[in-house]
């Protein structure tokens, strides 16, 4: 499936070697942004930043990864860095278009429970989820990476990352069984 874009890399053809990444890569760059920033906007944003950072990188891709695990790295960093900077500054712009109505949305009192068997959005479950653990369950299961993918894309040992997958694995569990309970 690289093989086309590598041979793009060899020959120097960059640009045809980006277009063919974006078409690969950005649906996946965007689902992998999205679980660590929790916010589409912003999710849009660490994307086409990654891609842009990829495309700055092309000529000095070396091929000592595959793509895919060098353009998930490059992503996971770029949302990482963003983070930081706004865990060091943090706002909330009473603009912002979620923002709109946002006292209208709250309830005066607590209504009526869901229905019996009414159940919790995967993504949801996975926003409670400590940021190491959704990044592994993401990676591994939503992206379909191997343990040795997930543990190069985040500098973890191969032990670690199933670890995280275990522990990831009973803390949805229990959060799936609050949830139920709280609607009997």
């Amino acid at each position: 499936m690289e093989d086309d874009i590598r041979q793009h890399l060899e020959t120097q053809h960059y640009r045809e070697a980006f277009e063919l990444l974006v078409e690969r890569f950005q649906d996946k760059v965007f689902r992998l942004a999205i679980s660590m920033v929790r916010d589409e906007t912003l999710a849009q944003d660490m994307t086409q930043d990654s891609l842009i950072r990829v495309w700055k990188g092309l000529p000095g891709y070396t091929g000592a990864a595959s793509l895919s695990t060098w353009i998930y790295t490059i992503t996971r960093n770029t949302c990482l860095t963003e983070l930081k900077k706004r865990s060091a500054r943090p706002t909330i712009s009473f603009d912002a278009p979620e923002m709109e109505g946002a006292l209208d949305r709250l309830p005066a009192a607590p209504g009526p429970a869901p229905e019996a068997g009414a159940e919790m959005d995967i993504q949801t479950m996975l926003r409670g989820l400590p940021e190491k653990y959704r990044q592994v369950i993401t990676l591994f299961y939503l992206e379909q990476k191997s343990y040795e993918e997930v543990a190069a894309m985040l500098g973890l040992p191969m032990g670690t990352v199933k670890t995280y997958l275990h522990r990831a694995k009973k803390e949805l569990l229990k959060l799936s069984r609050r949830n139920e309970h709280a609607y009997v």
